[in-house]
């Protein structure tokens, strides 16, 4: 079976709904939640970085269960090589983000964030829906009550300050802001 045939018969057999616009929805709304925290703290990487990543990622892992189908289902066949390649190019997309200062290091939450949002959508689309429906659950539940407990409102867009110049910055302030 060619890999059109495959793709013709998802969606002719209504497994479209199932096996691409859901995994994809699941990881656009949880990205989205995630983006939108890291962008109204005023990090580098905002909504449609996050987005981005995990959409991209959630297609990959689809596109590895057409490969898997393709090969006949055969899981001698090495079909993972697609999805082993995600890991270093997010590592390399995080590694953007992360900034060294005078003092401080800033941007490794939010390379962490862009990591496990790729992750999130690589579980996705794989097809373990649940699963990715509690992970993406826990990560925006710990992002957002991390800032909560930090006094930060996530829902609302903050001007991000860096203290590597700022004489007069409180230990307080950088605390809140990390």
């Amino acid at each position: 079976m060619t890999p059109f045939e495959i793709e013709l018969q998802v969606f002719q057999s209504g497994d479209f709904w199932y096996k691409i616009i859901l995994p994809l929805a699941i990881a656009l709304f949880f990205s989205f939640l995630i983006g939108l925290e890291r962008q109204n703290i005023g990090k580098s990487a905002g909504i449609s970085a996050h987005i981005l990543i995990a959409v991209s990622t959630a297609f990959i892992g689809i596109i590895q269960l057409y490969m898997f189908e393709h090969q006949g289902g055969d899981s001698a066949a090495d079909n993972q090589r697609l999805i082993a390649q995600v890991l270093p190019g997010v590592g390399f997309i995080g590694a953007g983000v992360i900034m060294k200062g005078q003092k401080n290091i800033i941007g490794l939450t939010t390379a962490a964030t862009i990591w496990a949002t790729a992750m999130m959508g690589l579980v996705a689309g794989s097809g373990y829906i649940l699963t990715s429906l509690i992970f993406g659950t826990f990560l925006v539940s710990f992002i957002y009550l991390r800032d909560m407990k930090r006094g930060i409102n996530p829902f609302i867009p903050h001007v991000h300050h860096d203290f590597n110049d700022e004489e007069d910055a409180n230990d307080d302030d950088i605390k809140r802001h990390a």
